[in-house]
């Protein structure tokens, strides 16, 4: 391979690079919303991996039913989280042109 050859793929390497980084901030402002119980807990999460809100109805609040409640609130976090990640895997698919490249892209990359 000549010096030129490898010069290219460098420098398309380093723009790919910049473009991810790009998507990376971008996603982190994004948000996907996920309900479990029928829409009483409700949990957002950012491109970023982040849960940025929980909303509870009162009506779901039982002191003698705790353990509901927290099933509620893990199962509409995990979908909130699931989302985001798929969102984002998405839009860098949509980068790599649907290629999987080892160290490049998926959620994994973004919250390490």
């Amino acid at each position: 391979m000549s010096k030129k050859m490898l010069g290219n793929i460098m420098r398309e390497a380093q723009k790919m690079q910049a473009e991810m980084a790009r998507v990376q901030e971008e996603a982190k402002k994004k948000t996907v919303e996920a309900t479990a119980g029928g829409g009483m807990v409700t949990a957002v999460a950012n491109g970023a991996g982040e849960l940025v809100s929980i909303k509870i109805e009162k009506d779901v609040v039982d002191p003698g039913d705790i353990e509901m409640l927290q099933d509620l609130i893990l199962a509409a976090s995990n979908e909130a989280l699931r989302r985001a990640q798929e969102q984002v895997n998405e839009e860098m698919s949509k980068l790599t042109g649907g290629m999987q490249m080892p160290g490049l892209g998926g959620l994994g990359d973004l919250l390490g």
